[in-house]
């Protein structure tokens, strides 16, 4: 007889035969440019947090404060008894500093998409993704019950062709992007995908996960570097990675706000945000609209990463962005090239299918502003010399 469960054993050790299976390090300490795993420092070039303010003490301290005030957690959904003032003051400097006239606070980037797709489009609606749009995208178009048809990725002559082809049939039409793609380091192309939209009167939802703190003045975000304020139906984000934090935010028009927090499951059916999330996400917010050296600094580092890299030979694909893709090829030569990294002191994951394509493994070189230029030269010498004896380069 069948032992029922046998499966995941069999499908993990495909996985590891494959060179898919991941291994997770452990952090023993802050976020930060520089983190401790099982005691040692290594530089960080793997996570998201792009400013650097996971652990700047300003926002640390916002949240001490308000937790000795409010507590730690909500207690409830939003709509029983879990709204806080707190939620509310978020989401005022959320929808002022991305120049909407509302937002909604969920818990992460992913509930921000779960509580959009799912609201917005129902059955009988079309939603048109792109071709390499985020997982949980992705999932959220599939527990919509629309119909979800993709186009190539960022082509647009084939976002039009398909909005065209399906032009007579009824039914709202969303066209859902990633603003800017994680693992290439892209922008989408948004200002053309506004203006088909509104040939076609289709609804533009945008998820600006990696360009808020990144793109726009002041890290304002894709809608604000394009100026497309007014024009861009639906922002959603994350506060888990230019803020340092945690939890999700969809902005837009007050009327989209309210329909929001009146059908969203993720808003009626899972406890508000904490209480230090909501606190040290108003710290970041108030940091962001301060000054915008920290969004320079960024740049200024990802610039450098990139140009050293191409001149020493490594391919880092056609990114647009601080994300800095160094392409290896197969899965278990990135993996490989990640555990030299690690054995010289840098803390730098690799990238494999299903994430990216098969033969597009990488390793995601990831700078925040809180890296040093010596930080920058000395993972630079170490992927040299870990390409140099893996064949990598030359």
């Amino acid at each position: 007889m069948a032992v029922p469960m046998t499966f995941m054993n069999e499908e993990l050790d495909r996985m590891k035969r494959e060179g898919l299976y991941g291994s997770i390090r452990t952090l023993d300490g802050p976020q930060g440019a520089w983190v401790q795993i099982d005691g040692k420092r290594y530089l960080n070039l793997c996570s998201n947090n792009y400013l650097g303010l996971a652990n700047d003490p300003r926002v640390r301290k916002k949240a001490k404060d308000l937790i000795d005030k409010y507590g730690v957690g909500p207690g409830a959904v939003r709509t029983i008894a879990g709204t806080m003032d707190l939620h509310l003051e978020l989401e005022k400097k959320l929808a002022e500093f991305k120049g909407a006239e509302a937002a909604i606070v969920v818990q992460s980037g992913f509930c921000g998409n779960l509580a959009v797709m799912p609201t917005l489009a129902v059955e009988g609606d079309l939603i048109f993704s792109d071709s390499l749009n985020h997982a949980s995208i992705i999932d959220a178009c599939r527990l919509s019950r629309a119909k979800t048809l993709r186009y190539e990725h960022s082509d647009m002559d084939d976002l039009r062709a398909v909005l065209k082809e399906n032009a007579s049939l009824p039914g709202k039409k969303l066209i859902i992007t990633d603003g800017v793609f994680s693992m290439d380091g892209d922008v989408a192309r948004l200002p053309e995908i506004v203006a088909v939209a509104e040939e076609f009167g289709a609804i533009v939802a945008v998820d600006d996960a990696h360009g808020e703190g990144v793109l726009g003045r002041g890290g304002r975000g894709i809608v604000d570097h394009f100026r497309l304020h007014g024009r861009v139906d639906v922002e959603i984000g994350t506060m888990s990675k230019a803020f340092g934090v945690m939890g999700g935010m969809v902005a837009g028009s007050a009327v989209l706000v309210d329909y929001l927090r009146q059908k969203a499951r993720p808003n009626l059916f899972s406890s508000a945000l904490t209480v230090p999330d909501v606190a040290a996400n108003i710290a970041a917010v108030e940091i962001m609209e301060e000054s915008d050296e920290l969004v320079k600094k960024l740049w200024d580092n990802g610039n450098y990463l990139k140009t050293e890299m191409k001149k020493h030979g490594f391919d880092v694909g056609s990114s647009e962005t601080p994300i800095t893709p160094v392409i290896i090829g197969e899965a278990q030569a990135a993996k490989d090239f990640s555990a030299r990294l690690f054995e010289n002191g840098v803390f730098a994951t690799a990238i494999v299918f299903p994430t990216v394509p098969k033969g597009t493994a990488r390793i995601r070189a990831m700078v925040s502003a809180a890296h040093s230029r010596e930080d920058l030269d000395k993972g630079i010498e170490v992927f040299v010399k870990v390409g140099k004896s893996m064949g990598v380069v030359k």
